[in-house]
């Protein structure tokens, strides 16, 4: 008997949710793993059975969060762009924390060539692989990577930065 992927999806995607947390420690990693347990399902409810549903969910968000832990070690670049994330993510926080990121990237914009800001924006937030920004600016893989890099060591170093003055403003 094929299996009803609505009402499984009702009744155990919280669990699955609760798996991918567990091992993900992100929540919008874990939701992208949930969901892509239950596109799996959908591929192939027609083939399995609504026996040990829980025990196959499982173990297939096991799987599917390894996989995604494998794919984060393997891509390293991937790891660089939290500082970058936080930022873009405040442009959906408040107005403060809006001005604070925009301040923090024209300091370090403001030191790099426009092409690197170019680079960032294709590569981490339209998502362009890194072969496909090199192509669009004329610069080797290696030539774009090593412009994220010193671009992420511009913003680690002013992060570290902004920080011991905040921590020496609040000692006085």
């Amino acid at each position: 008997m094929a299996i009803d992927v609505e009402a499984t999806y009702r009744r155990y995607g919280p669990m699955v949710l609760r798996r991918c947390r567990a091992m993900l420690h992100d929540e919008q990693q874990a939701t992208d793993a949930m969901q892509d347990v239950f596109v799996q399902l959908l591929r192939n409810h027609e083939r399995l059975e609504d026996r040990g549903l829980s025990s196959l969910l499982y173990r297939m968000a096991t799987n599917v969060c390894l996989n995604k832990i494998r794919s984060r070690k393997r891509r390293p670049e991937d790891a660089q762009t939290e500082l970058l994330g936080r930022i873009a993510a405040a442009s959906d926080s408040s107005d403060e924390s809006r001005a604070a990121a925009r301040a923090m990237l024209d300091r370090v914009l403001g030191r790099e060539p426009v092409s690197t800001g170019t680079i960032a924006v294709l590569h981490f937030h339209d998502g362009m692989t890194l072969q496909e920004v090199a192509d669009t600016v004329g610069l080797s893989v290696s030539g774009v990577r090593k412009r994220l890099r010193k671009l992420k060591a511009s913003l680690e170093a002013l992060e570290s930065q902004d920080m011991r003055a905040a921590g020496a403003g609040g000692l006085r």
